[in-house]
Protein backbone atom coordinates (compact mmCIF):
# COMPACT_ATOMS: atom_id res chain seq x y z
CA UNK A 1 0.00 0.00 0.00
CA UNK A 2 1.42 3.38 -1.03
CA UNK A 3 2.00 6.18 1.46
CA UNK A 4 -0.89 8.16 -0.07
CA UNK A 5 -3.26 5.18 0.23
CA UNK A 6 -2.20 4.62 3.84
CA UNK A 7 -2.96 8.25 4.68
CA UNK A 8 -6.41 8.01 3.09
CA UNK A 9 -7.12 4.79 5.00
CA UNK A 10 -6.09 6.35 8.33
CA UNK A 11 -8.23 9.43 7.61
CA UNK A 12 -11.23 7.21 6.80
CA UNK A 13 -10.83 5.24 10.05
CA UNK A 14 -10.57 8.43 12.09
CA UNK A 15 -13.68 9.83 10.40
CA UNK A 16 -15.64 6.65 11.18
CA UNK A 17 -14.52 6.78 14.83
CA UNK A 18 -15.51 10.43 15.01
CA UNK A 19 -18.98 9.74 13.61
CA UNK A 20 -19.50 6.90 16.07
CA UNK A 21 -18.45 9.11 18.97
CA UNK A 22 -20.75 11.88 17.77
CA UNK A 23 -23.73 9.51 17.56
CA UNK A 24 -23.06 8.27 21.09
CA UNK A 25 -22.80 11.84 22.36
CA UNK A 26 -26.12 12.70 20.72
CA UNK A 27 -27.83 9.74 22.45
CA UNK A 28 -26.44 10.73 25.85
CA UNK A 29 -27.37 14.36 25.24
CA UNK A 30 -31.03 13.53 24.56
CA UNK A 31 -31.30 11.42 27.72
CA UNK A 32 -29.58 14.03 29.86
CA UNK A 33 -31.54 16.94 28.42
CA UNK A 34 -34.82 15.16 29.13
CA UNK A 35 -33.67 14.33 32.66
CA UNK A 36 -32.82 17.99 33.16
CA UNK A 37 -36.24 19.07 31.87
CA UNK A 38 -38.16 16.44 33.84
CA UNK A 39 -36.38 16.31 37.19
CA UNK A 40 -37.26 12.99 38.91
CA UNK A 41 -38.79 13.01 42.37
CA UNK A 42 -37.12 11.30 45.33
CA UNK A 43 -39.61 9.28 47.36
CA UNK A 44 -39.69 7.30 50.60
CA UNK A 45 -42.31 5.46 52.65
CA UNK A 46 -43.54 3.28 49.78
CA UNK A 47 -44.13 6.30 47.57
CA UNK A 48 -46.09 8.26 50.20
CA UNK A 49 -43.35 10.68 51.31
CA UNK A 50 -41.64 13.19 49.03
CA UNK A 51 -37.99 13.57 50.02
CA UNK A 52 -37.20 16.00 47.18
CA UNK A 53 -39.89 17.18 44.74
CA UNK A 54 -39.27 16.78 41.05
CA UNK A 55 -40.79 18.71 38.15
CA UNK A 56 -44.52 19.02 38.79
CA UNK A 57 -46.57 17.80 35.80
CA UNK A 58 -50.25 17.92 34.87
CA UNK A 59 -51.87 14.91 33.19
CA UNK A 60 -53.36 15.98 29.85
CA UNK A 61 -55.08 12.77 28.77
CA UNK A 62 -57.11 10.08 30.50
CA UNK A 63 -56.38 6.38 30.05
CA UNK A 64 -53.18 5.99 32.09
CA UNK A 65 -53.42 3.15 34.62
CA UNK A 66 -51.75 3.73 37.99
CA UNK A 67 -50.76 0.86 40.27
CA UNK A 68 -49.52 0.63 43.89
CA UNK A 69 -45.92 1.64 44.61
CA UNK A 70 -44.73 -1.92 45.23
CA UNK A 71 -46.27 -3.31 42.02
CA UNK A 72 -43.74 -4.73 39.57
CA UNK A 73 -46.12 -4.65 36.59
CA UNK A 74 -47.01 -1.15 35.34
CA UNK A 75 -49.52 -1.82 32.51
CA UNK A 76 -48.07 1.05 30.48
CA UNK A 77 -50.19 3.10 28.12
CA UNK A 78 -48.69 3.89 24.69
CA UNK A 79 -48.51 7.26 22.95
CA UNK A 80 -48.06 6.78 19.22
CA UNK A 81 -49.17 8.65 16.09
CA UNK A 82 -50.29 11.60 18.24
CA UNK A 83 -52.76 9.50 20.23
CA UNK A 84 -52.74 7.86 23.66
CA UNK A 85 -53.64 4.17 23.63
CA UNK A 86 -54.66 2.96 27.13
CA UNK A 87 -53.36 -0.34 28.42
CA UNK A 88 -55.83 -3.15 27.80
CA UNK A 89 -55.89 -6.93 27.77
CA UNK A 90 -54.38 -9.30 30.31
CA UNK A 91 -52.30 -6.73 32.21
CA UNK A 92 -55.17 -4.31 32.75
CA UNK A 93 -57.46 -7.15 33.77
CA UNK A 94 -54.93 -8.67 36.16
CA UNK A 95 -54.35 -5.33 37.95
CA UNK A 96 -57.98 -4.20 37.88
CA UNK A 97 -58.64 -4.82 41.57
CA UNK A 98 -55.68 -2.68 42.75
CA UNK A 99 -55.32 -0.11 39.96
CA UNK A 100 -57.02 3.13 39.05
CA UNK A 101 -56.84 5.56 36.15
CA UNK A 102 -55.06 8.88 36.41
CA UNK A 103 -57.54 11.62 35.56
CA UNK A 104 -56.96 14.58 33.26
CA UNK A 105 -55.74 17.45 35.45
CA UNK A 106 -54.12 15.21 38.08
CA UNK A 107 -50.69 16.33 39.25
CA UNK A 108 -47.80 13.86 39.05
CA UNK A 109 -44.02 13.82 39.48
CA UNK A 110 -41.53 12.20 37.06
CA UNK A 111 -40.24 8.96 38.57
CA UNK A 112 -38.05 7.55 35.80
CA UNK A 113 -37.42 8.46 32.16
CA UNK A 114 -35.51 6.13 29.87
CA UNK A 115 -34.58 6.63 26.20
CA UNK A 116 -34.25 3.42 24.19
CA UNK A 117 -32.76 4.16 20.77
CA UNK A 118 -32.84 0.55 19.56
CA UNK A 119 -36.59 0.27 20.12
CA UNK A 120 -37.27 3.92 19.22
CA UNK A 121 -39.18 4.57 22.42
CA UNK A 122 -39.12 6.59 25.62
CA UNK A 123 -40.51 5.03 28.80
CA UNK A 124 -41.85 7.66 31.21
CA UNK A 125 -42.86 6.59 34.73
CA UNK A 126 -44.68 9.01 37.04
CA UNK A 127 -46.03 8.95 40.58
CA UNK A 128 -49.12 10.82 41.78
CA UNK A 129 -48.65 13.98 43.83
CA UNK A 130 -51.33 13.05 46.35
CA UNK A 131 -51.16 16.31 48.32
CA UNK A 132 -51.58 18.27 45.07
CA UNK A 133 -54.59 16.12 44.14
CA UNK A 134 -56.18 16.35 47.58
CA UNK A 135 -55.70 12.64 48.34
CA UNK A 136 -55.36 11.89 52.07
CA UNK A 137 -53.90 9.57 53.21
CA UNK A 138 -51.28 9.39 50.47
CA UNK A 139 -51.34 6.30 48.24
CA UNK A 140 -48.17 6.51 46.14
CA UNK A 141 -49.84 5.27 42.94
CA UNK A 142 -47.55 5.20 39.90
CA UNK A 143 -48.12 4.89 36.17
CA UNK A 144 -46.19 4.64 32.92
CA UNK A 145 -46.52 5.83 29.34
CA UNK A 146 -44.36 4.52 26.50
CA UNK A 147 -43.81 7.12 23.78
CA UNK A 148 -43.26 5.18 20.54
CA UNK A 149 -41.48 6.81 17.61
CA UNK A 150 -40.58 5.84 14.06
CA UNK A 151 -37.37 3.83 13.87
CA UNK A 152 -34.34 6.09 13.65
CA UNK A 153 -36.20 9.20 14.82
CA UNK A 154 -34.63 9.51 18.26
CA UNK A 155 -31.06 9.33 16.94
CA UNK A 156 -31.48 12.73 15.28
CA UNK A 157 -34.39 14.16 17.28
CA UNK A 158 -34.30 17.64 18.73
CA UNK A 159 -34.96 17.52 22.48
CA UNK A 160 -37.46 20.37 22.19
CA UNK A 161 -39.55 18.42 19.67
CA UNK A 162 -39.55 15.35 21.93
CA UNK A 163 -40.58 17.50 24.91
CA UNK A 164 -43.47 18.93 22.86
CA UNK A 165 -44.76 15.41 22.25
CA UNK A 166 -44.37 14.42 25.90
CA UNK A 167 -46.19 17.64 26.82
CA UNK A 168 -49.32 16.35 25.10
CA UNK A 169 -49.55 13.75 27.88
CA UNK A 170 -47.58 15.30 30.77
CA UNK A 171 -47.47 19.11 30.67
CA UNK A 172 -45.12 20.99 32.98
CA UNK A 173 -47.28 22.88 35.49
CA UNK A 174 -47.15 26.66 35.68
CA UNK A 175 -45.54 28.62 38.52
CA UNK A 176 -48.71 28.73 40.61
CA UNK A 177 -48.96 24.95 40.43
CA UNK A 178 -45.28 24.57 41.28
CA UNK A 179 -45.86 26.36 44.59
CA UNK A 180 -48.25 23.57 45.57
CA UNK A 181 -45.58 20.88 45.37
CA UNK A 182 -44.71 20.61 49.05
CA UNK A 183 -45.75 17.01 48.36
CA UNK A 184 -46.62 14.01 50.47
CA UNK A 185 -44.72 14.64 53.68
CA UNK A 186 -42.70 17.47 52.10
CA UNK A 187 -40.21 19.65 53.92
CA UNK A 188 -42.10 22.12 56.22
CA UNK A 189 -39.32 24.67 55.78
CA UNK A 190 -39.77 24.53 52.05
CA UNK A 191 -43.52 25.01 52.40
CA UNK A 192 -42.89 28.06 54.61
CA UNK A 193 -40.62 29.56 51.96
CA UNK A 194 -43.29 28.97 49.33
CA UNK A 195 -45.93 30.69 51.46
CA UNK A 196 -43.60 33.65 52.03
CA UNK A 197 -43.08 33.89 48.28
CA UNK A 198 -46.83 33.89 47.71
CA UNK A 199 -47.21 36.75 50.20
CA UNK A 200 -44.57 38.96 48.53
CA UNK A 201 -45.81 42.50 47.83
CA UNK A 202 -47.45 42.97 44.46
CA UNK A 203 -45.20 45.95 43.79
CA UNK A 204 -42.08 43.80 44.15
CA UNK A 205 -43.49 41.22 41.73
CA UNK A 206 -44.30 43.96 39.22
CA UNK A 207 -40.77 45.32 39.45
CA UNK A 208 -39.37 41.86 38.77
CA UNK A 209 -41.67 41.47 35.76
CA UNK A 210 -40.71 44.93 34.47
CA UNK A 211 -37.05 43.93 34.09
CA UNK A 212 -36.99 40.73 32.01
CA UNK A 213 -33.65 39.30 31.04
CA UNK A 214 -33.07 39.39 27.28
CA UNK A 215 -31.02 36.79 25.41
CA UNK A 216 -30.12 37.62 21.82
CA UNK A 217 -28.44 35.77 18.98
CA UNK A 218 -24.70 36.37 18.93
CA UNK A 219 -24.30 36.90 22.68
CA UNK A 220 -21.28 35.23 24.30
CA UNK A 221 -21.37 32.61 27.04
CA UNK A 222 -20.23 35.23 29.58
CA UNK A 223 -23.03 37.59 28.56
CA UNK A 224 -25.63 34.84 28.92
CA UNK A 225 -24.32 33.84 32.33
CA UNK A 226 -24.35 37.50 33.35
CA UNK A 227 -28.05 37.66 32.45
CA UNK A 228 -29.28 34.22 33.54
CA UNK A 229 -26.63 33.07 35.99
CA UNK A 230 -24.85 29.74 36.06
CA UNK A 231 -26.71 27.04 34.07
CA UNK A 232 -27.99 23.83 35.66
CA UNK A 233 -26.32 21.74 32.94
CA UNK A 234 -23.64 22.36 30.31
CA UNK A 235 -23.23 20.07 27.29
CA UNK A 236 -19.98 20.43 25.35
CA UNK A 237 -20.17 19.06 21.80
CA UNK A 238 -17.04 20.49 20.24
CA UNK A 239 -17.89 23.79 18.58
CA UNK A 240 -21.42 23.47 19.93
CA UNK A 241 -22.41 24.06 23.56
CA UNK A 242 -25.81 23.81 25.24
CA UNK A 243 -26.66 25.62 28.48
CA UNK A 244 -29.70 24.15 30.23
CA UNK A 245 -31.59 26.34 32.70
CA UNK A 246 -34.82 25.62 34.57
CA UNK A 247 -37.07 27.00 31.84
CA UNK A 248 -34.81 27.66 28.85
CA UNK A 249 -32.07 26.02 26.78
CA UNK A 250 -29.44 28.18 25.07
CA UNK A 251 -27.34 26.76 22.23
CA UNK A 252 -23.95 28.29 21.38
CA UNK A 253 -22.00 27.77 18.18
CA UNK A 254 -18.34 28.77 18.38
CA UNK A 255 -19.05 30.61 21.63
CA UNK A 256 -22.01 32.68 20.34
CA UNK A 257 -25.76 32.17 20.87
CA UNK A 258 -27.24 30.39 17.84
CA UNK A 259 -30.57 29.17 19.25
CA UNK A 260 -32.80 29.62 22.31
CA UNK A 261 -35.60 27.23 23.30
Amino acid sequence: MSSHSQNRFVALVLAMVGLASFATAQAVTLQEQLNAEYKPVQMAGNGTVVVEPGTLLTVQKGGIISVPWKAVVHCAAKFQDNALHPSTGFCAGMMKSVSQYLQKGNKVYPLKLEVNLDKAKISFQVVACDSCNGVDPATGMKGEVVFQFARGYLEKANAGEVEDLIGKVFAISNDDDQQAQGGQGGDPGQQGNQQASQQAPAQQQQEQQAEPQTIQLGMSTDQVQGALGKPDKIFNLGAKQIYVYKDVKVTFLNGKVSDVQ
